[in-house]
């Protein structure tokens, strides 16, 4: 299990590491997930309106094995801030929960927004948008992406909770 620390005590702690150690995401992001403090290492989609690989992510096992326990990763999707369609829903939101995501953050937009805020995971969005997206099996993953001007590694650790997100190049704490 996770054990998520105050984003507020991490700035507090971290604020003057560089950038490529220490990074807060904007506050321009709105929680969508019934959990809404979480945290754990970041794996990584890019994609464009094609939520393929996102289903592909949520669909796998969500979680690491570790000596510390049970560890819940959390997705990364780099949707280039796209407000045309949502790339996630609520068969995707159910799958990240039951797969033991920690919780899943898109740079971009999800639908459903009564089935996700069911799920037990942290589901963190730019909007809510109904139109779904087309299926074209393109994008990339486990590569380093840019979420709203802050690189995100596969590897880094991201942080949410009420006050933000912040993302770490290792486990804080």
């Amino acid at each position: 299990m996770n054990k998520p620390i105050a984003t507020s005590d991490l700035c507090d702690a971290h604020k003057n590491d560089s950038p490529r150690v220490f990074r807060v995401l904007p506050p321009v992001f709105r929680d969508y997930g019934a959990r809404q403090v979480f945290c754990g290492p970041v794996s990584t989609v890019k994609c464009f309106e094609d939520n393929s690989l996102v289903k592909a992510a949520v669909d796998s096992c969500g979680f690491e094995d570790t000596a510390d326990g049970r560890v819940g990763k959390v997705l990364v999707v780099a949707g280039a801030g796209s407000l045309q369609r949502a790339l996630l829903g609520g068969n995707l939101g159910a799958a990240a929960a039951k797969n033991g995501w920690a919780g899943v953050l898109i740079d971009g937009c999800v639908r459903d927004v009564v089935e996700l805020a069911a799920q037990d995971v942290g589901i963190r969005a730019l909007a809510s948008m109904p139109m779904p997206t087309e299926k074209r099996n393109q994008g990339l993953k486990d590569l380093p992406v840019q979420i709203q001007g802050v690189w995100v590694n596969p590897g880094d650790w991201l942080y949410a909770d009420a006050d933000g997100m912040v993302v770490s190049d290792r486990k804080l704490g």
